[in-house]
């Protein structure tokens, strides 16, 4: 079967389809056949470098495939096989075959493609900690979605306007229809506009109470800095740190000016102003696998009820892996980019 490795860390030159054996699964495996692997920002950052939990090169990245069951282990029910299913993977999701345990599967619904499920474990995880479990965003609040034409921000705005919260946004001005017709209340020109400016602007000076955050390094202050009374700033990411396609000592520098940036929030000033401030890291969750079927669990009951339609913008094969990186870094996705064999 084919993956793709991770040889060095650098450009997209590192970038290798490699062909290895088929897997055989240990007894309380499944082997799963990939149909479609997402793609994450943390990819990009692991083949710069900069990415701290990545695993060592070479390496084969990738934290959720979609995909159909061809063997299992002898401490597996045979049922399993040909069932189609989404699964959680700890790297190793962008090859034609992955196995995993039985605690990391889950069904994939009849309603979805094979690339739609594939947005769901990272994407929608990642944003209902962020606005239901840590977030606890109300019906008569607000939020803030940065990069709310990505991935992660699209996933945020269904659950959002399933909430009732009012919407705002920031993206580039060629995403704002999209995300109008999503649903989003308020778009915010990033790029040629100070958002910060922008959503003082649109909420009397307010401020929102819930604002999630990847960005780092000293966007974290701004964002602080936006929330209402009782506001909350979730932070999932520094993707402000991959300036450029290279890694080294460049791609280096560039992740300590972020850390150097970041703000450090000392508790008397968060009881003073009545705010709060957490982070999310799915990376640092495989301890808690109950906690992980419940959360998905009630994802799939999204899906079920019409609220929650992972959307696929762009899917590139395996042997495209470097388009995929740049258009990523180019930010021209809107929503999930897949990758299929």
């Amino acid at each position: 079967m084919k993956q793709i490795v991770n040889t060095a860390n650098g450009g997209y030159d590192v970038l290798q389809i490699q062909e290895v054996p088929d897997l055989v699964p240990k007894a309380d495996e499944l082997v799963i056949d990939v149909k479609a692997s997402g793609l994450n920002f943390a990819d990009i950052l692991a083949r710069k470098g900069q990415y701290p939990d990545g695993p060592s090169k070479p390496c084969v990245m990738g934290y959720e495939v979609s995909g159909i069951v061809s063997a299992v282990g002898d401490e597996v029910d045979g049922e399993w096989v040909g069932r189609e299913v989404i699964a959680t993977t700890r790297f190793k999701g962008q090859a034609e075959q992955v196995t995993v345990s039985l605690n990391q599967v889950f069904r994939k619904p009849k309603s979805l493609t094979f690339e739609e499920a594939a947005v769901i474990p990272v994407n929608y995880i990642t944003s209902y900690l962020l606005l239901v479990v840590m977030g606890s965003l109300q019906a008569e609040e607000s939020i803030l979605i940065h990069n709310a034409g990505g991935g992660v921000g699209i996933a945020a705005l269904d659950i959002a306007k399933h909430i009732g919260a009012k919407t705002y946004g920031t993206a580039s001005r060629k995403k704002h229809e999209f995300l109008s017709k999503r649903g989003l209340d308020h778009a915010i020109d990033y790029r040629n506009l100070d958002w910060y400016d922008e959503l003082m602007k649109l909420t009397d000076g307010k401020g929102v109470e819930l604002i999630i955050d990847p960005l780092g390094g000293k966007e974290w202050k701004r964002s602080y800095k936006a929330l209402r009374a009782t506001g909350r700033l979730g932070m999932f990411g520094i993707s402000s740190a991959s300036e450029g396609t290279e890694g080294g000592i460049r791609g280096m520098w560039n992740m300590l000016k972020t850390v150097i940036q970041m703000p450090i929030y000392h508790p008397l000033p968060l009881l003073n102003k009545n705010r709060g401030v957490f982070g999310v890291n799915l990376g640092h969750l495989w301890h808690e696998p109950e906690k992980a079927r419940t959360w998905i669990s009630h994802i799939l009951e999204g899906i079920e009820e019409g609220w929650i339609y992972p959307h696929v913008d762009q899917t590139f094969a395996f042997a495209d892996i470097a388009d995929a990186h740049r258009y990523i870094e180019d930010r021209q996705n809107v929503g999930k980019v897949i990758l299929v064999p």
